[in-house]
């Protein structure tokens, strides 16, 4: 369906947003808002403005209140390389926005059935999956799979619909049980896996959903796009930084991350683990771990790296290659070095349905708890759970996704597990906002500081990456240069990031193609398939539009300038080793680089939207 704006053909669209109610079991369909597609392009500005509109404050996440929206942008089903599918909800490990980006065809799939969007609100009665064929949607039991793996839910429901060329996204145990960091899992291999959007789906008794299209997306000006689509392509292939991640993928990070001192030892005590690097770089992995490389929907990048276990209980399962993220938290965080130990970690996690990034925080804060005494053996079920032992990894990783034992409080992310366990374990819960931090450290990198401190759904970095430009030394957009120990420029440096790739999520970018490629060749895509004009100084007007309809959401919920920070450990405790030991973020840096960000942002001093700024963005 295309529909039209001002006028004009909206091109890029399928024209229709598809709304389930779980709890009446009703379908219902409407057009494609032209002024939605318009301002806030698709993607991540779908879901935030729907979930900004949909959602009342204050509301349980797990409750059948919360809305999980699916959203797809123009580029997605088209000829345009590296376009991935994104999900959001509110979170129920944070309690505020959150969004989380996923590989695979499920959006293209959804696009071709018809529909720009996928908005489900409510709570069966039982447990179900959806069946999306085009204008056709079932509600079908899932009963006989509740309580599967999501290996084997994605195998049995291809089965049953008998294509398996269907597209399927699906929880595990972890997400039926509620883990506020449970995953949903696409094409086995690949998860949304930040926030607990798999929690969300199993709060509403939504074990998957199915999804085949049979049809098409016209785009305005086709030829021009297949011509730099192929430019595209190619400079993919070539570009230093895209083809390494093409070759390597991203544990080629390992060397710098413990060269320059930012991963996480031990729970953050430390950011160099040197016995760690030979095991984990991307080349012992190849060597030892992976049989196959494989791309994304239409993407000629080929940076998944498929594995097979060698090793353990599990000696031939697949598993998706180990990611710098899950080197980081599961392995390095929790003190160990061992490859083999590690892919089985990282295959019970994808198996039962739980982010590695969270699930590696809580089980290092977990560690640390114990060697200080704050947990007892007994308190955990007389596991050894010191650093280093990775045997007790690999069971707490059952115990969480069951919620037995300790796990159920583990369950609960750091934020509410210190908390819970009290006797001064908060100290030890390394997170920003409730969302357990990933594998960058800020200590001598305080740009990264600040991006944690306030991005749109608590400590990431996917929302901005400071460290390229502040320990790389790459220019801003601008051809600014920043100085690593240095917080001047930071907040610019931060808001350019974050409304960059903000755009660039409307889009359902891969961020992997943008590392060493022009921006141009983003909103030039996004123009030649709208018929839009767009250019650099509109796209990043988009992304900040989404940005702050997205801080409205969060300072609904209560977010103020007190919430906007960084965990203790990284102000209050130097780097005891690496090239910038001695080195941490102080309060008084931090509360420069805030106050200047807010500044540039057009917020006053807690952190709230000026109404001028509002107006400015067309959100008033």
């Amino acid at each position: 369906m295309v529909n039209s704006y001002s006028g004009r053909r909206l091109y890029g669209y399928a024209g229709k947003i598809l709304y389930v109610d779980l709890a009446k079991k009703k379908v219902s369909v409407k057009p494609t808002d032209p002024e939605l597609a318009r301002k806030f392009i698709g993607g991540k500005g779908f879901v935030a403005k729907l979930l900004h509109d949909l959602l009342p404050p204050k509301i349980d996440p797990l409750s059948p209140d919360n809305v999980l929206v699916f959203a797809t942008g123009p580029l997605n089903g088209t000829i345009w390389p590296g376009t991935k599918n994104i999900v959001g909800a509110k979170s129920p490990l944070t309690n505020i926005y959150m969004d989380s980006y996923f590989s695979g065809g499920f959006g293209a799939e959804l696009k071709y059935a018809g529909y720009d969007a996928l908005v489900i609100t409510g709570r069966s009665d039982k447990p179900v999956y959806l069946w999306i064929d085009d204008a056709s949607v079932e509600f079908r039991d899932a009963s006989h799979i509740w309580g599967k793996s999501t290996y084997e839910t994605y195998k049995i429901v291809k089965e049953e619909l008998g294509d398996v060329t269907v597209k399927v996204v699906c929880i595990g145990p972890a997400g039926e049980n509620l883990v506020r960091f449970a995953t949903i899992d696409a094409d086995v291999h690949r998860q949304a896996g930040r926030c607990g959007g798999g929690a969300v789906m199993g709060s509403k008794n939504l074990k998957a959903i199915a999804v085949r299209g049979s049809g098409e997306i016209e785009v305005a000006k086709f030829d021009e796009l297949l011509k730099l689509a192929e430019e595209f392509s190619e400079v993919l292939k070539k570009t230093p930084d895209t083809k390494a991640c093409s070759e390597l993928g991203t544990p080629s990070y390992v060397p710098f991350a413990n060269d320059e001192a930012l991963w996480p030892y031990k729970n953050w005590q430390d950011q160099v683990f040197n016995e760690a690097v030979n095991e984990y770089r991307a080349e012992t992995q190849k060597e030892k771990l992976w049989v196959k490389h494989r791309s994304g929907f239409g993407c000629c990048m080929c940076c998944e790296k498929v594995g097979v276990i060698r090793k353990g209980p599990r000696v031939g399962e697949v598993v998706h290659g180990i990611e710098y993220e899950t080197v980081g938290l599961l392995g390095v965080s929790c003190g160990y070095a061992d490859l083999d130990a590690l892919a089985y970690a990282n295959f019970l996690c994808d198996y039962y349905g739980l982010d590695t990034i969270s699930t590696g925080g809580v089980i290092a804060f977990a560690m640390e708890c114990y060697e200080r005494g704050i947990l007892s053996k007994e308190d955990v079920g007389g596991l050894e759970l010191k650093f280093g032992n990775y045997e007790a990894v690999h069971k707490l990783i059952e115990l969480i996704s069951f919620r037995k034992g300790i796990g159920d409080i583990l369950a609960e992310g750091v934020k509410r597990a210190a908390e819970k366990i009290g006797k001064g374990a908060e100290r030890y819960a390394i997170h920003v906002k409730g969302l357990e931090t990933p594998a960058w450290g800020v200590r001598g990198a305080p740009g990264m500081g600040l991006q944690y401190a306030t991005v749109d759904r608590g400590g990431c970095h996917q929302r901005g990456w400071p460290i390229m430009y502040e320990v790389a030394g790459l220019a801003l957009y601008d051809g600014t240069t920043v100085e690593r120990l240095s917080i001047k420029d930071k907040a610019k440096c931060v808001k350019m990031e974050q409304d960059f790739t903000t755009a660039h999520g409307t889009l359902v970018q891969c961020d992997f193609t943008r590392f060493g490629t022009s921006p141009k060749y983003f909103y030039t895509a996004l123009s030649l398939v709208t018929g839009w004009e767009i250019d650099f100084n509109e796209f990043m007007k988009i992304g900040e539009r989404v940005w702050n309809i997205i801080r409205m959401f969060n300072v609904r919920e209560g977010v103020t300038r007190k919430d906007d920070t960084v965990p203790r450990r990284f102000m209050e405790e130097p780097l005891p080793s690496g090239p910038v030991k001695g080195h941490r973020l102080t309060l008084e840096d931090f509360n420069k680089m805030l106050d200047e960000y807010y500044k540039l942002r057009g917020w006053d001093e807690e952190g709230k939207p000026t109404k001028e700024k509002l107006r400015e963005l067309g959100l008033l």
